[in-house]
């Protein structure tokens, strides 16, 4: 989107609650941008803090905009944030379950073998909320407001997976972040959940390499990972790989390419087990 003052590119751009327009940072002041709606601005000054509150009605919360700088940059979770990642976390090992049910990997003479779905159904909730934290750190250590929710169709998909046998999404929700910001931390925030499932997926090939009964879980998730990794890296639409791709196109190939690199090792290593 671009700023209406000078009509440069902002990710996240500041939205005027007196005009309505979006600014950049340089110009996100009603003075700054000759705001036509100066004299409400200057009364609503005497009125209120200087913070500026804005309702996000689609996901229920409110959004306190502040110059990073005045940022706290510790990681801190809300109530709020609490429950829908504990909602999340249902779901996904709803998902994991039924794959368990639904396909022969995990059965053993035609019987389900608990000890290795308990393990697959772990390590794999683990690592879809390791991707999401890992871009929450990055934001809140950035200055940034960063909290998981819940989205709808992302909820209502991931539901739907866990009773379909053969359709499986894992997408209850993201992390949400707010604040004035160009490419470069945009790029950092958005590398960080995949470069942590690309980490992921290369420590589970090297436990899956290791002759154990779980040798096959390990695999199974080191698969997963990557092509998490891989599709989250797709340089289209509101995918982290676009975000980093504007950011630094080195930086996005090196983490494409590792990720493809992982996605067909493992997959390599998971096609004798199905």
């Amino acid at each position: 989107m671009k700023c209406d003052r000078c009509r440069k590119e902002v990710f996240l751009p500041f939205r005027c609650p007196y005009c309505g327009g979006s600014f950049c940072s340089e110009h996100r002041l009603p003075e700054n941008h000759d705001c036509p709606q100066m004299k409400l601005a200057r009364t609503s000054k005497q009125e209120t803090p200087p913070a500026l509150v804005q309702k996000r009605n689609s996901y229920e919360y409110k959004v306190v905009y502040a110059p990073p700088a005045l940022m706290k940059r510790s990681i801190r979770f809300s109530s709020q944030e609490l429950k829908h990642l504990t909602i999340a976390a249902l779901l996904v090992m709803g998902v994991a379950v039924s794959m368990g049910f639904f396909s022969n990997f995990f059965r053993s003479n035609y019987a389900v073998d608990y000890a290795m779905l308990t393990a697959f159904t772990v390590a794999l909730t683990a690592s879809f909320f390791m991707h999401e934290i890992a871009h929450k750190v990055i934001a809140q250590r950035e200055g940034f407001w960063a909290e998981f929710r819940l989205t709808f169709t992302g909820a209502i998909l991931t539901l739907l997976s866990v009773i379909s046998p053969l359709f499986k999404v894992i997408s209850p929700g993201a992390v949400m972040v707010a604040g004035f910001a160009d490419r470069k931390p945009i790029g950092k925030i958005s590398i960080a959940g995949p470069v942590t499932n690309i980490v992921l997926s290369a420590l589970f090939m090297a436990g899956g390499l290791v002759p154990t009964p779980y040798a096959p879980v390990l695999v199974l998730v080191a698969a997963f990972n990557a092509w998490i990794a891989v599709f989250n890296l797709i340089p289209f639409g509101i995918l982290d790989g676009y975000k980093i791709f504007l950011w630094d196109k080195k930086i996005w190939a090196l983490a494409f390419a590792a990720s493809l690199v992982l996605t067909v090792l493992s997959y390599l290593l998971v096609w004798p087990l199905l």
